[in-house]
């Protein structure tokens, strides 16, 4: 999807005047925060997703029983899920999304952050129910959890406003280029690597950092000329860096997201999946992606992926 604690403070510091703010380090307590969507100031209410009976009965006693659902997200990733400028509150996209699904199941939604790449391990060791965090599916993570489909997302690369280093996605060799830990796009960037070496060009000078937020402010603060992110992070950077970031052609690779469980958990998978396609169908998902201007990845119809 971090420095240490310790440089918590230091990044905050320069944050402030791009993100607005700043989450924990990167232990797997915290994330990143940055401002809301520029509606902020007079924020549109979602309603309360309304209970469905049928979907809720499907919902094994073991994650019902206590009356709430928990979330593992790394809030460094707006507009999808990051803190808001409290430092605590996590918002987003992916948050109102999830939140809704747990309200058609009849429970409530408990959040909590964690780095990107200890949530899935966290679902497998039952520390979370779900995970939603902008996962992108694809067949290695079927084969640990299951996957239900809510949005589509592609990669997207983002540079310098002007773009000084004329860099495009197919000139990166020699350049010093940022990605989340744990992402697609760290594969995306190995690859291009490799074939950069291997055509004779200069290695890529690949910095991953465990927070989105850590790989916006080292563009902006020149340490790199470029990063490569999901196409809906790339987008709220660009509206929210006051013209210092710009996107550089069009996104790729687009790809489903899914929210992340545990295998074997009877009708979970599709309890989850029919919350998704119910807010779909009253309404209350298109409204959700509108407030945080992401309709673009809207998908018309929610499906389980399981290997």
């Amino acid at each position: 999807m971090s420095l240490p604690r310790t440089a918590r403070a230091a990044l905050c510091t320069a944050l402030v005047a791009v993100l607005a703010g700043c989450g924990a380090g990167g232990d797997g307590s915290g994330g990143g925060s940055a401002p809301a969507p520029a509606e902020s100031a007079a924020p549109t209410a979602i309603p309360t997703a309304a209970r469905d009976d049928a979907l809720a009965a499907q919902v094994p006693e073991g994650v019902s029983a206590d009356g709430k659902i928990v979330f593992g997200t790394d809030a460094s990733y707006p507009p999808n899920e990051f803190t808001a400028p409290d430092g605590t509150t996590i918002v987003g996209m992916d948050v109102e999304i999830g939140t809704a699904i747990a309200q058609k199941l009849g429970l409530a939604a408990e959040w909590q952050n964690s780095a990107f790449p200890g949530i899935i391990p966290g679902i497998e060791g039952a520390r979370y129910e779900l995970g939603m965090s902008s996962f992108t599916i694809n067949d290695e993570r079927v084969q640990t959890v299951d996957m239900v489909s809510y949005f589509s997302a592609g990669t997207s690369l983002a540079v310098r406003a002007g773009n000084p280093d004329g860099v495009t996605p197919d000139n990166l060799c020699g350049k010093a280029v940022g990605v989340q830990a744990g992402t697609v796009q760290v594969e995306d960037i190995a690859a291009r690597n490799q074939a950069c070496t291997s055509a004779g060009q200069p290695a890529i000078q690949i910095t991953e950092l465990q927070q989105q937020t850590d790989v916006t402010l080292a563009l902006t603060a020149n340490r790199i000329v470029a990063f490569l992110a999901d196409s809906p992070v790339v987008a709220y950077a660009v509206q929210t860096t006051e013209g210092a970031v710009e996107a550089v052609g069009e996104p790729y690779d687009t790809a489903p997201y899914g929210i992340a469980l545990a295998k074997n958990q009877g009708q979970f998978a599709e309890a989850v999946r029919g919350a998704v396609q119910s807010l779909i169908d009253d309404g209350t998902y298109s409204a959700i992606l509108e407030k945080w201007n992401v309709s673009n990845g809207a998908i018309p119809t929610s499906e389980v992926r399981s290997s």
